[in-house]
């Protein structure tokens, strides 16, 4: 057995050692291990990890197939002795097979190697004669020549050869009537058929049973149209004729006629076979997979199917409810045929001709053939339904007139293209027709659908909006249907939107009008989209609404815009599209929260009619044209009038859709101002405030402030106007003002933020005076002191500006009541010096926020007023300072104080600024006006007290003022000397002062009584309390005399020495003493008080 396998081929084809393998395997896991321990240091922990994983599964994959292959390789070595066994049986296969080629070879050649048989006539010869009689035919041939005939022979020859064909032709041959056209020279017969072929035959001799020869042929074509790349096509053929078939029985040979039928077969098949080629070529050349040419008949008919609809790979069947198109758009077809009637074929005098002919040489024997009158026979049938367009057939038959095959020029493009046109135009007029009568009257004017032809291609024009215009052809060679733009520069990046429609629209031929109508809607909301963000608009085409909430835009709406009104992200101005035209809408939105993707709902719906906002209606009736229906259960804010349904007239729009930019701009800014107006409308609604609409023609005041605010739509807003008493009812000096109030929102019409200014015209003039109106003057009579207040004075026109629409009323009726309020204060100054006399008292600023006046000599209060609509009724602040003083005022029955020498360190202050906060409150109570006269007076009576005890402090080297000081605290100083006290004082309360001394356990208290007298009296006595000043000392214990005052100690004494001393400088003085402490008039309390303070000091610094 090892013997017989040791003879067995080795074959090791494909053969891999498993020792190889294994190594490679393992040295590629090992080098792609030490790539990983290189590059891994340097990743991220998520990218090792994620690199690693991929790795080991990488790995294991390898491992896993290399533990299959060793599994195989068990198996090895019967494999490797099942291949050389079959080698081995392949190896005697081929054995065999050269054995048997090698056999055959040996028969083939071994034939010709046989002898020839033997010639018995020239072994005859050479036996008794004893040499050859004779030679060989085949030696005669070629090597003794034949005697050649010359020219007269030749001629003669030929001559004799025509006077037979001319004899044989007019005695007995049966001549076709078509092949009459024919001549007779160099011994042959030359016949020619006009548009069918030119052929010459020849005699075989002159005898009467001397049959025909063919010489040549040539047929009479033209192949025509685009020759580039087409092979040629030989008008003269080659090949043999065949022999005279078999006659019948009692028939005359006829063979002209057998000539003549065949040739006009062979020229008529031949151009059939030209236009089979030159319709496989246009397959070839793109309209394979849209033409089938198919050959029938024995090749005598040419049927061409176009447009054809080849399956698409992959498309899943269609449904059942949808259109069945046809698999093809038609087939031309192309047919040799025979002549039904074949007397029609021939004129009458051909007829008689031929019937004469047949009796002079056949008499009544009857032909072995008849002429056959073969014809092409094109026939177009378009199919039923194509393009889901039922065309009448027979009428586009007609348009088609005759299809005929010119044998000149053969051009099977032509004829189809013929056809298709034909076919194309009958499809698209159709189109015309339906679209012009569709269910929607949208196309239905002249010039909407034009059918246009150019060059022979067939279109129709639909126009869809403006200057839109689309394209809807047929594609000549696919037969799909094709919708393109004008191909302008802006409709660059439509191709794929119309590649995709035609798509669609091939699918369902049918749907063409509803294409159209939504391409037409998709154009128009391009067109507005673009526009919409030329100007800068924020727009949508679609809303999280409801189908519930749209049909709220009404049963013509075809499509929508909303465009959001920047300052009001809750409205939106809407373009509610039509079959017809646009209508325009100004709709209020809500979102539902409570709903997963925050359904909206249109709360109010107002529709505009742009012929009146634009201004055709006449200016002022702007706000009139709206009509707005009620969505929501709340009160109607922008209603101006109900209607059920909205009228027809109501909403009419530029026609074909041709929204300019101007007017998409007034429409949004005429939005934009209608919301402003209804968020103020809304608010004197909440208030209760009647509100009427006046003429917009009134101007606003020439500011320049407000230089910016106009609009074209200005003549069709109207401003309101609301009655002073009833939107000033229960506010501060709302006498003032003059009846009528004007609200004008602004900004409606840019994109900066909405404003709303109120005008208010004052009863008198008052001139703003001082620094602060003259820094806020823009002109000659107005003053802007703040932002938010415009100040006409020689109008006497307050314009108060509001920045937020939806509180401009609060804002105007906080800044009305700070401004009254800063009127009236300057207005009761103003009479302050005139009614009571007090000639120190002037006016000194005033800019309707705040007011600043003397109120004795260069004594000054600077006036203002914060959060007047508070519950509490707003606060004042009030500033006091000190002014230049004029000389003029300097009387001797002023109220001010001698002017005081203090050291150069000491400004000059007002020393009411720390009764700020007690006398602030003074304006509150009351009328202001009487408030007003309060706290003049107040100033006027605590002015010598609060004056003197300044001086107090300031006298007082040894205090000084640490920087923790705050209003109505009192001064923390730092002692200088260990012997000497220091003196600090300090209010404490409206009309109270209080001195404080050394160790804060003794101070005097400054009270302001009533008839402008003053109480000086000792701190440590309560006006309140039972006690005497001895007692409360006796009971007080270490610790609490240093919480609370101490009596000063002989202060009654002291207060009988001051009495005295200043009886003696003025003995007129008012001055009496008290319990604890004294009372004088308010104009001796500088003497009093200075002499009072210096005995007390000089006491507590003995003791």
């Amino acid at each position: 057995m090892e013997e017989l396998e040791s003879e067995l081929p080795v074959v090791l084809d494909d053969q891999v050692p498993l020792g190889d393998l294994l190594s490679r395997v393992a040295q590629a896991i090992y080098a792609e291990l030490s790539e990983l321990a290189e590059t891994l240091p340097n990743m991220s922990d998520g990218a090792r990890k994620r690199t690693l994983a991929d790795w080991v599964v990488k790995t294991k994959k390898q491992v896993v197939k290399l533990y299959a292959i060793t599994k195989w390789a068990r198996d090895a070595e019967t494999v490797q002795k099942c291949m050389n066994i079959t080698a081995f049986l392949m190896n005697q296969n081929q054995q065999f097979e050269d054995v048997m080629r090698g056999l055959t070879y040996a028969k083939e050649s071994l034939d010709p190697a046989r002898l020839r048989n033997h010639d018995l006539l020239t072994s005859l010869d050479v036996l008794t004669t004893g040499a050859y009689q004779r030679l060989p035919s085949g030696i005669k041939k070629s090597i003794v020549s034949v005697t050649a005939l010359t020219d007269a022979e030749v001629v003669s020859t030929l001559s004799d050869m025509e006077d037979a064909i001319r004899y044989r032709l007019r005695m007995s041959e049966i001549i076709p009537v078509e092949m009459f056209q024919h001549r007779i020279a160099n011994g042959r017969v030359h016949f020619t058929v006009p548009k069918l072929f030119e052929t010459a035959i020849c005699l075989r001799g002159a005898e009467k049973n001397d049959g025909w020869f063919f010489v040549s042929v040539k047929f009479l074509i033209t192949v025509g149209g685009d020759l580039t790349g087409m092979q040629e096509f030989p008008s003269e053929p080659t090949g043999k004729i065949h022999p005279r078939p078999q006659l019948p029985e009692g028939a005359v040979d006829t063979p002209l006629v057998r000539l003549f039928n065949f040739l006009q077969m062979m020229s008529m098949s031949y151009q059939l076979e030209i236009l089979c080629y030159q319709a496989q070529r246009m397959r070839s050349l793109g309209w394979a997979n849209f033409l089938k040419v198919e050959m029938r008949d024995g090749r005598k008919t040419l049927a061409v199917s176009y447009w054809m609809r080849p399956p698409q790979p992959g498309v899943p069947v269609p449904p059942p409810n949808r259109l069945k198109l046809p698999s093809h758009g038609g087939t031309l077809t192309i047919s040799i045929i025979e002549k039904v009637d074949k007397k029609a074929a021939r004129s009458p005098i051909a007829r008689m001709l031929a019937e004469l002919q047949r009796r002079s040489k056949l008499g009544n024997m009857r032909p072995s053939d008849d002429v056959e009158s073969l014809q092409f026979d094109a026939k177009w049938e378009p199919m039923k339904g194509v393009l889901a367009a039922n065309i009448d057939a027979e009428d586009a038959v007609a348009a088609v007139k005759e299809l005929v095959v010119e044998s000149d020029s053969i051009d099977f493009e032509s004829m189809l293209r013929k056809v298709i046109e034909v076919h194309t135009q009958a499809i698209l007029r159709f189109y015309q027709v339906q679209l012009q009568r569709g269910p929607v009257r949208v196309f239905s004017p002249e010039g909407k659908v034009v059918l246009v032809s150019e060059r022979g291609n067939h279109s129709l024009r639909v126009h869809l909006c403006a200057d839109e215009v689309a394209i809807v052809s047929i594609d000549t060679r696919t037969g799909r249907l094709s919708i393109r733009d004008t191909g302008d520069l802006a409709a660059a990046g439509r191709g794929p939107r119309f590649s995709a429609i035609s798509d669609k629209l091939n699918e369902a031929p049918n749907m063409l009008f509803d294409v159209l109508i939504r391409l037409r809607f998709n154009t128009i909301t391009d067109i507005v989209e673009q526009k919409a963000n030329y100007l800068g608009f924020q727009v949508f085409r679609h809303r999280n609404f409801s189908k519930e909430e749209i049909q709220k835009l009404g049963p013509a709406a075809r499509g929508m815009m909303y465009i959001q009104l920047a300052n009001f992200p809750t409205h939106y101005l809407v373009l509610v599209l039509t079959d017809e035209e646009f209508r325009y809408a100004l709709i209020s939105t809500k979102t539902l929260s409570d709903t997963m993707f925050g359904n909206m709902i249109m709360e109010d719906i107002g529709w505009l009619d742009v012929r009146r906002i634009r201004g055709d209606g006449g200016a002022g009736s702007g706000m009139d044209e709206v009509v707005i229906s009620s969505l929501s259960h709340e009160p109607l804010v922008l209603q101006k009038r109900k209607r059920d349904d909205i009228p027809p007239e109501l909403s009419r729009s530029e026609d074909s859709f041709n929204l300019e930019t101007q007017v998409l701009r007034e429409l949004y800014a005429y939005c934009c101002a209608r919301v402003a107006y209804t968020r103020v409308e809304r608010q004197f609604k909440l208030r209760g405030i009647p509100y009427t609409h006046v003429n917009p023609t009134i101007t606003l005041p020439q500011i320049s402030e407000l230089g910016h605010i106009q609009s074209s739509l200005a003549r069709s807003v109207p401003a309101l106007c609301v009655q002073s008493s009833d939107i000033l009812s229960g506010a501060p000096a709302a006498e003032a003002a003059m009846p009528n109030i004007r609200v004008i929102p602004l900004n409606w019409w840019s994109d900066k933020k909405a404003q709303v200014v109120t005008c208010v015209k004052l009863k008198y003039v008052q001139q703003p005076v001082g620094k602060r109106a003259a820094a806020g003057s823009s002109s000659k009579n107005i003053i802007r002191p703040s932002k938010r207040i415009i100040y006409d004075a020689a109008e006497a026109v307050v314009s108060f500006l509001s920045e937020e629409v939806d509180t401009c009323v609060d804002e105007f009726l906080e800044e009305w009541a700070r401004v009254s309020k800063m009127v009236v204060i300057a207005r009761e100054v103003a009479r302050m010096a005139k009614e009571k006399k007090w000639g120190d008292v002037r006016l000194l600023s005033f800019d309707l926020q705040t007011v600043e006046f003397a109120y004795a000599s260069d004594y000054t209060v600077l006036i203002t007023c914060t959060d007047q609509l508070s519950p509490t009724g707003g606060s004042f602040e009030l500033r006091f300072s000190r002014c230049t003083p004029s000389p003029t005022l300097l009387q001797p029955s002023s109220l001010a104080p001698p002017q005081l020498r203090f050291p150069n360190h000491q400004l000059r202050t007002n020393p009411h600024e720390e009764a700020e906060p007690y006398l602030r409150h003074v304006l509150r109570h009351g009328p202001l006006a009487s408030s007003l006269d309060r706290l003049v007076e107040l100033l006027r009576n605590t002015l010598p007290i609060a004056v003197e005890l300044e001086h107090m402090r300031a006298s007082s080297h040894d205090a000084k003022q640490s920087p923790g000081r705050g209003r109505g605290r009192p001064r923390i100083a730092v002692k200088i000397g260990a012997t000497e006290p220091w003196v600090d004082t300090y209010v404490k309360g409206l009309g109270w002062w209080r001195v404080l001394y050394g160790d804060l356990r003794h101070a005097l208290d400054f009270r302001l009584m009533t008839g402008q007298r003053v109480a000086i009296l000792d701190a440590s006595y309560s006006l309140f309390g039972s006690s005497s000043p001895t007692s409360s000392s006796s009971t007080s214990s270490p610790s609490s005399e240093l919480l609370s005052l101490l009596p000063i100690p002989d202060f009654k004494t002291l207060v009988i020495d001051a009495l005295k001393s200043v009886r003696i400088k003025d003995e007129h003085a008012r001055v009496s003493c008290i319990d604890a402490g004294m009372v004088c008039d308010s104009s001796a309390v500088s003497g009093v008080a200075r002499a009072l303070h210096e005995r007390v000091l000089r006491k507590l610094r003995d003791r």
